[in-house]
């Protein structure tokens, strides 16, 4: 009794605090800040989208995108990859559709104007995160928010106490929102969906409570994995993550593309209802509900960002570890991980959604019995039978599984900004023991406690990259003269004046 009188008293002050930071301040914040980075810099994101398509996706099969100059680093694609990894989850399956089951098509819209502006979010984090990374005594690359927070924010005058709080109030959120979001709830989604896919015809067998075996040898699998991967560090990470993920968003793409053509009569409704059902969803006859304004623009832009993860400041960790010169480089790929991510992946879960039979393209309604966990799945069934609910099951446990090594890497630096990199090394052992509580574990209360930590975690950040925009508008126009313009200027590649001297030297020699 005393326990279930704690576990509601919990969930209650955690419900305020997620509606506090999410709704009445997160995403107003995350919106203006990214709308604010959008006009300072002249609309980067469309103005120089050739040039940020080559640099990226034109590139990934250069030789200069796959190279690692220094020890310590890891390439740009496998950095990119590496935070792809963490940014597609379940968010891209499951968060898509419980958007539209709860506001509706219209979410969709939302999602997308999140991702436009986030682009610019993620753009200055990862140029910020360049420009004020550090090395550490093993000789890497650390950098992210708690960097420029203390080294950028904290070095303005009057403002040395607030950076250094900043710094580290986002370290500890992103350490408690790793074994969350980025462990444990990503497990759980795995445990249930494999259990569904596979044994929903077999007889469970219980080890202690409501924990069957199969959630168990479930869990343990995972945890092995997970063990050989994540503590071989960063580098391991990222080369499963440069294998897989291109693998597995692509195989996605095309499943989903299939269903669209399956459905391509009705392809023109379904961005008719999303754009329709933006500004709201009337009320039908019997009983049946509408849905506000308010709570589409808030499943949207939220879903976006917890599939983006633009202007939370966690992918920023793994992009400092790439061995690129120049700030805004790095940035680049930083607008194509958003666009991925929200724009690709996202959008053909949409699709999947709406072409399901679940949502009345007319009325913008969801059907009545509709289970959002499982809808992705029920469409793919419903084309391909039976394999498509597997086919399902095994992108949940390929995107849950690299979002949880993503994650491993995003709390080992936040750990290791606190408490070195002994720290971190005992950190990633726990990181990968609590994989199993997560395919144990029944109640949602540890995803919604780091939901709102993942909040918590988007509001320093967002404070040092809005307070230091006029250094990344000189940092990217510097660029543009440089690379665009020709003109023969000083970089602008670290904030620090020893690294400086030495990036300016690799990039006199080609190496960028």
């Amino acid at each position: 009794m005393l326990l279930s009188t704690i576990v509601e008293d919990i969930t209650d002050v955690n419900n305020k605090v997620n509606d506090f930071v999410w709704v009445q301040v997160g995403l107003i914040l995350l919106l203006g800040v990214g709308v604010v980075l959008t006009l300072i810099t002249g609309f980067f994101q469309l103005s120089h989208i050739g040039h940020w398509m080559k640099k990226t996706i034109g590139g990934v099969f250069r030789k200069e995108s796959h190279v690692k100059h220094e020890k310590g680093s890891v390439s740009q694609f496998q950095a990119l990859c590496t935070a792809l990894a963490a940014t597609i989850g379940t968010g891209n399956i499951a968060g898509v559709a419980a958007a539209i089951c709860i506001g509706g098509p219209g979410a969709v819209f939302w999602m997308w104007v999140a991702a436009f502006f986030g682009m610019m979010t993620n753009f200055s984090e990862n140029v910020l995160g360049i420009y004020y990374r550090r090395k550490n005594k093993n000789g890497e690359w650390s950098g992210g928010p708690m960097y420029y927070l203390k080294n950028g924010l904290g070095k303005m005058a009057g403002y040395e106490k607030i950076g250094s709080v900043l710094a580290v109030l986002f370290a500890v959120f992103a350490i408690l929102a790793s074994f969350g979001i980025g462990n444990m709830g990503q497990i759980n989604k795995i445990a249930i969906n494999m259990d569904s896919a596979f044994f929903k015809n077999v007889e469970p067998v219980y080890v202690f409570g409501e924990v069957t075996l199969v959630k168990l040898i479930i869990g343990v699998t995972l945890m092995v994995v997970g063990a050989v991967i994540i503590l071989g560090g960063l580098k391991r990470i990222a080369a499963f993550a440069e294998k897989v993920v291109p693998f597995m968003a692509i195989v996605y793409v095309v499943g989903a593309l299939i269903i669209m053509f399956c459905h391509i009569n009705v392809i023109g409704d379904m961005f008719v209802a999303i754009f329709k059902f933006a500004w709201g969803v009337k009320a039908v006859g019997g009983g049946v509900a509408g849905v506000a304004i308010k709570t589409i623009i808030v499943q949207g832009c939220k879903r976006g960002v917890f599939s983006n993860e633009a202007g939370l400041g966690s992918s920023v960790m793994v992009h400092s570890n790439s061995n690129v010169k120049e700030p805004v480089k790095q940035g680049l790929w930083g607008i194509f991980e958003v666009f991925a991510d929200t724009f690709v992946v996202c959008t053909m879960t949409a699709i999947v959604v709406l072409s399901s039979g679940a949502i009345d393209l007319k009325t913008g309604l969801v059907a009545e019995g509709t289970q959002d966990a499982t809808l992705v799945a029920t469409a793919f069934g419903n084309v391909f039978g039976s394999a498509g609910e597997w086919f399902v099951a095994i992108a949940m446990l390929l995107f849950a599984f690299t979002t949880v090594l993503g994650w491993s890497h995003y709390g080992s630096k936040a750990v290791e900004y606190l408490f070195g990199n002994i720290g971190a090394r005992i950190y990633r052992v726990i990181f990968v023991l609590m994989i199993v509580s997560g395919a144990l574990m029944s109640s949602s209360l540890a995803w919604d406690i780091s939901d709102t930590f993942n909040g918590l975690m988007m509001l320093p950040n967002l404070i040092g990259v809005i307070s230091l925009s006029p250094v990344v508008v000189k940092i990217t126009r510097n660029y543009i003269r440089r690379k665009l313009k020709g003109e023969a200027i000083e970089p602008m590649l670290s904030n620090d004046p020893e690294i400086q001297a030495q990036m300016a030297e690799a990039v006199a020699r080609g190496e960028e």
